[in-house]
């Protein structure tokens, strides 16, 4: 049977694969499993709720609630708040754990449930794996005084909002920003936090009515920032995506700034200002090669994860960094959140443009972006990637040809019968040419019969 948790929580169509009964349910569970330290020392457990503003958000909440009151904790409701304040306000509380309900990125009529253990943290999978196994058994049933209390968190967005603007090392006056919200879960709080950071705020994609959540706008549909941008002549444009845990840049021409340049630029200021735990910074294989030239060159090591923001999250932890992240955006600063933070990020960047006195073309400009073609295979053996010698006899004719202006990286996908082919190299062409003929060896060598 298919493992119920995903790389981010438990995702799927609103009504369909997530549905009133199976949250209520899935609380169920994680209340035993999550709340059983403080029933152990005779104490209510206390979970804390956000969500995204997507429609079937309201139902789930409830849903989900219910679950958790039914099963003794109590409950505090923080309404439409992005997952990282759902992550902080579980660690302000110093509550048992948190429940977001979002699905990031995806499409309105998707939704997703996702769980913080104490201290705002994202759960390991064996934690998740409990609360699966905890499906099956019987539901805690109080009674009384026992039952949870279920009420709204009055000062959640007040509460993250200060934690916010105290990240801030300086005023972000005379800079002039262009914020998209995705219609999504920063659509209130973000501009507050830039406009009380001392910015001009210009404000898009901040109306959301439960189905426009991601509908061309945010981190994934661009143009309309780039558009923005340009018309108002602002120094800066900030995308969020719907949950807002990641950010994505655009400059004062227009041109698109990813996370790894973003992560490029804040790396090497923290460097400089001595932030930077053991010069260290933290991002996934997927990352660009400019951006591992970059750290290179600035005396910066650079420490590769698997793709995923729960993996760049437990390097962090286990290393002691203080940042990491993906070229997607998703930016974690360990001294300020246990989980990515897209205002956050867009602060830090804001506030490194304000100090500095410089565009965030100047900035971006610490890190060269190396063409990059990735090239998706299926119907393929995904375990004969490693085995296979004419599969790695050409990858290491690329590799040699491409020297240290390229590499190649291949991936097995985790869950089907596909390989991610990625080559990158100072010119899209070669790329291109190597990523095509590497992709037809692994089509002719690994095709499942």
């Amino acid at each position: 049977m298919a493992r119920l948790f995903g790389t981010d929580g438990v995702r799927g169509l609103a009504n369909r694969d997530i549905t009133v009964d199976s949250a209520l349910k899935l609380a169920q569970a994680a209340a035993i499993v999550l709340g059983e330290e403080s029933r152990s020392r005779g104490q209510k457990p206390i979970a804390v709720i956000g969500r995204d503003p997507r429609i079937s958000g309201e139902f789930l909440a409830a849903a989900i609630a219910s679950g958790l009151a039914s099963s003794g904790v109590d409950v505090f409701d923080a309404g439409v708040l992005p997952t990282p304040a759902t992550a902080f306000l579980t660690e302000d509380l110093d509550a048992d754990f948190g429940v977001m309900i979002s699905a990031s990125h995806n499409p309105a009529p998707d939704n997703g449930i996702k769980f913080f253990s104490r201290g705002g943290h994202k759960l390991p999978d064996e934690i998740e794996d409990q609360i699966e196994a905890a499906l099956k058994k019987k539901p805690l049933a109080p009674v009384g005084a026992e039952i949870g209390h279920v009420q709204r968190f009055a000062d959640a967005e007040d509460r993250y909002l200060v934690h916010l603007l105290g990240t801030l090392p300086n005023t972000l006056r005379g800079i002039k920003v262009v914020l998209d919200c995705a219609n999504g879960a920063a659509s209130a709080v973000s501009p507050e936090a830039f406009k009380d950071g001392g910015a001009e705020v210009i404000v898009i994609g901040n109306d959301p009515d439960g189905h426009n959540i991601n509908l061309g706008c945010g981190s994934t549909h661009l143009s309309s920032l780039q558009a923005a941008v340009l018309e108002h002549k602002a120094d800066i444009g900030i995308a969020h995506d719907g949950d807002a845990d990641r950010t994505l840049a655009v400059d004062h021409l227009g041109q698109v700034v990813d996370g790894d340049q973003i992560m490029a630029i804040l790396a090497v200021a923290a460097k400089d200002r001595g932030e930077l735990a053991r010069n260290t910074l933290v991002a996934t294989v997927m990352s660009n090669l400019g951006l591992r030239l970059a750290m290179k060159q600035a005396g910066i090591e650079l420490i590769e994860t698997k793709v995923g923001d729960r993996y760049v999250l437990e390097q962090i932890r286990e290393g002691g960094y203080t940042l990491g992240g993906e070229q997607s955006g998703h930016l974690i600063f360990s001294r300020f959140a246990t989980t990515g933070d897209g205002i956050l990020t867009g602060l830090q960047l804001v506030a490194q443009m304000a100090a500095t006195g410089k565009s965030l073309n100047e900035l971006a400009s610490v890190m060269s972006v190396y063409p990059q073609v990735l090239i998706n295979v299926p119907g393929v053996d995904r375990g004969g990637v490693d085995k296979n010698s004419e599969l790695q006899k050409v990858v290491q004719e690329a590799q040699k040809e491409l020297g240290d202006n390229g590499r190649v990286l291949l991936r097995a996908s985790g869950t089907e019968p596909l390989v991610r082919v990625m080559v990158e190299a100072m010119d899209a062409g070669t790329a291109k040419s190597w990523a095509e003929r590497i992709a037809r060896v692994v089509e002719r060598e690994l095709k499942l019969s």
